[in-house]
């Protein structure tokens, strides 16, 4: 069974939020992919070099590089080089092969109507589908994570 989370983003910007949600997931040992939109790419890529002076999270893109060689890999394109288990979709973006991970994460931002428009309608699909296990996590004021459903 695959679990897809749907992360609805309020108090925070992407570039906040993702680095925690990228620590945990590294700390668990597993390769990640972050799929965003072409504009969003390197911007990401950059704002993990810089979200902290007093941590470090192992990354690269295209840019950079050793695809397979990268434990969380930044990209605009629906690939797996990696062998990451776990993939982040952000900035609207969708995968036709998120049932090759065991853990897909929708990243939208709740400040932008499309956004949770589309996410909507990517949940009611997915809860079609009885092998998937849906959650979905609102972040509070505070930048953390509260389950609603």
């Amino acid at each position: 069974m695959s679990e897809i989370r749907f992360y609805h983003l309020q108090s925070q910007s992407l570039e906040q939020a993702l680095p925690a949600l990228l620590t945990k997931a590294h700390q668990g040992g597993k390769n990640i992919i972050v799929k965003t939109s072409p504009d969003m790419v390197e911007k990401l890529n950059e704002s993990l070099w810089t979200f902290n002076p007093n941590s470090f999270l192992p990354h690269g893109s295209a840019k950079d590089g050793n695809a397979e060689l990268q434990p969380i890999w930044i990209t605009d394109k629906d690939e797996n080089p990696n062998s990451a288990a776990i993939l982040i979709l952000t900035n609207n973006a969708t995968s036709e092969i998120s049932n090759d991970f065991d853990l897909t994460c929708e990243m939208f931002d709740g400040r932008v109507d499309q956004h949770v428009q589309d996410a909507r309608a990517r949940w009611k699909t997915y809860k079609e589908n009885e092998a998937l296990e849906l959650s979905y996590w609102q972040q509070t004021q505070q930048g953390g994570w509260e389950q609603k459903a």
